[in-house]
């Protein structure tokens, strides 16, 4: 077992252009984000800078949920036609009435990203933006610090990554390295027990982490864990799966990762948060 070590890793900047179709629609630096929750999420991000904000009707879903939300709005939605959101995004695209056009979110460094509370996700070559979506939803739900990726073998920040991530993407903060075994042990230097998740080792047991933060792993659909990526970890772990079925897709094995690591803190009854104040 290897002690905790501590140590720092170097911003990797990003130069790149994006948009709500797939390759292109919005100018360097900037993004397409389009749906009903994504853009909701979005007016809710106080880091988020917004360009343009289309909407169907003067009071969209999305409007209306972010106001709620306490969201000051920056900028002034413009009414526009479906038929316009349509050329804009293409005919494919599922935006619900509203698009936004945003910069970037700024990078956050590693060490950033630690400060942050919860367990660490780190995607090998992971480069469906569907997948990556839902991992965030996943991440976010279980109250993961941020997805670490690598940069060149990663999608980037586009509407149909953001859609799948249902509002995620402004809250689960990706983590973009140049390098990822390197990215491994500086996580391991900041103290984070680094699980692999594959076959070949034993069963992921989420309480025996107690007490440790836990970094899980994951590699892509088919390939799984790169050689050098899965030596780099500290151990490695499978989940159990007692059906027919011998893998699952990535997303949903990352979603079984994190409820198992939570499990340890799961209360005896579950109550869900209130939704209207008391009498």
């Amino acid at each position: 077992m290897r002690n905790p070590r501590s140590g720092r890793s170097s911003r990797h900047q990003r130069n790149q252009s994006s948009g709500g179709r797939e390759g292109g629609g919005a100018p360097a630096g900037s993004c397409w984000l389009f749906g009903t929750h994504a853009v909701a999420a979005a007016l809710g991000n106080p880091r988020r800078v917004f360009q343009r904000l289309l909407v169907t009707e003067g009071d969209h879903p999305a409007l209306l949920a972010a106001r709620e939300a306490g969201a000051r709005l920056t900028i002034e939605p413009e009414l526009a036609q479906r038929a316009k959101l349509d050329e804009l995004l293409g005919a494919e695209a599922v935006h619900q009435g509203v698009a936004a056009l945003v910069k970037l979110l700024p990078n956050l460094t590693l060490d950033e990203a630690l400060e942050r509370p919860g367990p660490v996700l780190v995607l090998d070559q992971v480069t469906d933006p569907r997948n990556v979506g839902a991992i965030l939803r996943s991440a976010a739900a279980f109250g993961a610090a941020c997805l670490v990726v690598q940069d060149r073998n990663a999608p980037e920040e586009t509407a149909v990554l953001a859609k799948a991530a249902s509002g995620a993407l402004e809250t689960v903060p990706m983590v973009r390295e140049v390098n990822l075994s390197r990215a491994i042990e500086a996580l391991q230097k900041g103290g984070c027990w680094t699980v692999g998740l594959d076959a070949g080792g034993g069963l992921l047991d989420g309480p025996s982490f107690e007490g440790r933060r836990v970094a899980l792993v994951l590699g892509a659909e088919g390939k799984g864990l790169r050689r050098l990526t899965r030596e780099s970890c500290d151990e490695i772990a499978g989940l159990y799966m007692p059906g027919d079925m011998e893998s699952l897709n990535v997303s949903v094995a990352a979603a079984v990762g994190l409820y198992e690591l939570a499990r340890v803190r799961m209360p005896s009854t579950y109550q869900p948060a209130a939704t209207k104040k008391p009498t």
